[in-house]
């Protein structure tokens, strides 16, 4: 077997506008166990698209991405049914710019011989295949867009904004990424762990190769940015796949903005949370939506835990959303104009 008999078959995006899983929906409200817990989801997902105060900020953690929940969430962004998106860089760099430079994802298989794959510079991602050579020419491409800006120091929002713009500007190979279509609708994406990526070898190689005079990025300035958007936004909900960092930097908006003196500021009003996590050892990757709201961050009235693997139930919930076609009467945020210069 050689590299080439690896990287042959193509990771298939799930699509919400040709499949409709309104039924499924309908059918797993009258079901028990997870299945109804995921109706439920649904239908707190649909208030948030329905209330009109409500801005919608989507977190992502682990690799739906790779999997084949990257449409979805382009199709999210483009049919306005999300306003605010905080990652983690890998969903975003590792896969969705990495795509958009024309690369794969491919079908692998865990039953293999890891030593092997690293002799042939294959990654693996369960039972997903990625080239490491397309990867680290995803970060030359990052150090190409580094060595183009202004050297200061940046928030990852303000980064991806120019990755954006640079994909836009003739760049990109694949026009529906995810980062393209954030920059073409004004939503803003937050990565507050961003150098845990293909991004942090692009940049490190720009300070090295510029040591007088680069940029870098401020995670500080990132926190300050979300929470003005949570202070900005008459009401909140959380669409959270995963946990992690993204899950807790989203939640903690609400108590930054307390500490500065916005004391008016109501926790998240919806919170959903796609999670494989465990409870028993206090973390499920940063708290249970109950638990969170004793720290403020959360309200109990709307919130779901759904207890699944993401890339079973993620399609399902946004196809439902798509189809109920309320998302066609939604204001539109546009929050990344709230750091128009």
């Amino acid at each position: 077997m050689e590299k080439r008999d690896l990287l042959k078959e193509e990771i298939q995006h799930f699509d919400i506008k040709k499949v409709d899983a309104t039924e499924i929906i309908n059918s797993m409200r009258g079901m028990s166990f997870t299945s109804r817990d995921t109706a439920t989801a649904a239908d707190i997902y649909d208030r948030m698209v329905n209330d009109k105060d409500c801005s919608i900020i989507l977190t992502l953690a682990g690799s739906t991405s790779a999997a084949g929940c990257m449409q979805v969430y382009v199709d999210m962004v483009k049919n306005n049914m999300v306003d605010c998106i905080v990652s983690t860089g890998a969903s975003i760099v590792d896969m969705d710019f990495f795509e958009a430079l024309g690369f794969k994802h491919y079908k692998g298989t865990p039953f293999i011989d890891d030593k092997f794959l690293r002799a042939n510079y294959v990654d693996r991602i369960y039972d997903t295949f990625i080239d490491e050579e397309e990867l680290q020419f995803c970060d030359r491409s990052i150090k190409e867009i580094a060595n183009s800006l202004e050297p200061r120091p940046y928030s990852s929002r303000e980064f991806i904004y120019e990755m954006g713009k640079w994909l836009a500007n003739g760049n990109a190979k694949k026009k529906d990424s995810l980062v393209q279509a954030c920059y073409e609708h004004n939503v803003p994406i937050f990565c507050p762990a961003f150098t845990d990526s293909s991004a942090g070898f692009g940049l490190v190689m720009h300070q090295v190769e510029n040591p007088d005079k680069h940029m870098s990025i401020d995670s500080v300035r990132d926190f300050y940015e979300l929470t003005q958007i949570k202070i900005a936004a008459p009401a909140t909900g959380l669409f959270m796949v995963g946990g992690g960092t993204p899950k807790n930097f989203a939640q903690d908006t609400v108590v930054c903005a307390e500490v500065l003196g916005h004391e008016d500021i109501e926790m998240h009003k919806y919170a959903i949370q796609i999670t494989v996590a465990d409870v028993r050892d206090g973390a499920c990757s940063s708290s249970t939506l109950k638990e969170a709201s004793s720290w403020g961050k959360v309200d109990t009235v709307f919130e779901q835990m759904v207890y699944a693997e993401a890339t079973t139930v993620v399609p399902l919930i946004a196809s439902y959303i798509y189809h109920k076609n309320d998302w066609k009467n939604r204001r539109k945020f546009e929050w990344t104009k709230l750091f128009a210069k």
